[in-house]
């Protein structure tokens, strides 16, 4: 993260959260509730261990915690649960399942194609995949990344030139139970 960031986590007419099971007096929130047209709509960041070089809590029982904190205060829960590895995040979406409104993995920069919505209508996608550029390695300049491999140096990511992606998920929600109905990934290249 960049240190800029501090100048305006706090502020509360900005629409920015961090992760969830940050430690306590990390700056910022792990949850925001929006609201549009009467609906509540709440996200919650969480961050996974598995592979992860960090210092959270267990999303696991954090989750816990955000759930009891929204009830009654979200119509429509959403978690973006940045991890590395997908046994970490398929777990996460049996843990959720019928708790929430849709879980979306994030991390890989590669899209899944696993997105399906379960029998309890929870939406889930391992990961969504990134929005940038398409030619490189996750976004970086492939050169570099290939020199990195080849000669095992370390090397200054520039970003990849070229064609843009944009990867994103569309959830189509029931109007009364707030249940998935459905998940479309959304798989676009741009010419650069």
């Amino acid at each position: 993260a960049r240190k800029e960031i501090l100048n305006i986590i706090d502020d509360p007419g900005i629409k920015i959260i961090r992760p969830a099971n940050y430690p306590k007096g990390v700056p910022g929130k792990g949850r925001i509730i929006l609201e549009r047209n009467g609906i509540r709509l709440a996200v919650i960041n969480l961050l996974g261990r598995v592979y992860m070089d960090n210092n959270v809590d267990c999303p696991f029982q954090i989750i816990d915690r955000e759930l009891c904190y929204l009830k009654g205060q979200a119509d429509i829960i959403f978690v973006d649960f940045h991890a590395e590895a997908t046994s970490e995040k398929i777990a996460m979406s049996y843990y959720l399942d019928g708790r929430v409104t849709c879980i979306a993995g994030t991390h890989t920069h590669v899209q899944t194609a696993d997105a399906k919505v379960s029998d309890n209508g929870t939406a889930y996608i391992t990961d969504v995949g990134m929005t940038g550029p398409a030619d490189g390695v996750i976004g970086v300049e492939k050169e570099l990344i290939l020199r990195k491999f080849t000669l095992g140096l370390p090397i200054q990511h520039e970003i990849a030139k070229g064609r843009a992606q944009l990867n994103a998920v569309l959830i189509t929600i029931d109007k009364d139970s707030k249940k998935a109905l459905n998940i479309q990934r959304i798989n676009e290249y741009v010419k650069g």
